[in-house]
């Protein structure tokens, strides 16, 4: 099959697991005796933040922020659309914003700066993947699963033109 020939695990299921669980024992380390408002990031960030929750035995609230700057493109185009915002009030809060990559920046940087003017208690970035070869726009991550290398990467909610969302790895997509 042509598209299996396209893709190329990048990291197992297996090794997902074990990020998302070291990465939420260092959240319910960090926030014991709070109530965090977490913040995913739609789409990418769905499958990572539903995990992620499962695992964080502390009292905490959901928002989503949907934002683009890719459509169906691999590049991003630079300018942040929001297409939901987040409902949930930030002010005093203490906010933890859920991503699946961070590739240039530009998206998260806007979130982040977006929240910022809605005054937190604190405000904080846990992200899956990084893609720090591409920066454009310096990002403070404080929770890391993988650093991953300058490649298109699909899979565990992360896509590509809407596809390859549902596979349960991560996967770089190959010409």
């Amino acid at each position: 099959m042509v598209l299996q020939q396209q893709l190329k695990i990048l990291i197992s299921r297996d090794e997902i697991a074990k990020a998302v669980d070291r990465l939420a024992r260092e959240i319910r380390r960090d926030y014991q005796g709070s109530q965090p408002l977490l913040i995913g990031v739609l789409k990418g960030s769905f499958v990572f933040i539903a995990d992620l929750v499962r695992q964080l035995d502390l009292p905490l609230e959901l928002d989503f922020a949907n934002l683009a700057s890719y459509g169906a493109a691999r590049e991003s185009c630079g300018k942040v659309r929001v297409i939901q915002g987040v409902k949930t009030p930030v002010k005093g809060r203490d906010v933890l914003v859920i991503e699946d990559i961070v590739d240039t920046g530009i998206t998260t940087s806007f979130l982040l700066d977006y929240l910022k003017k809605k005054k937190p208690a604190s405000l904080k970035l846990c992200t899956l993947t990084d893609k720090p070869c591409r920066r454009r726009v310096p990002v403070p991550i404080d929770y890391l699963g993988f650093t991953v290398p300058n490649k298109f990467i699909v899979g565990y909610g992360i896509d590509c033109g809407e596809k390859f969302r549902n596979l349960p790895d991560i996967y770089t997509l190959e010409e």
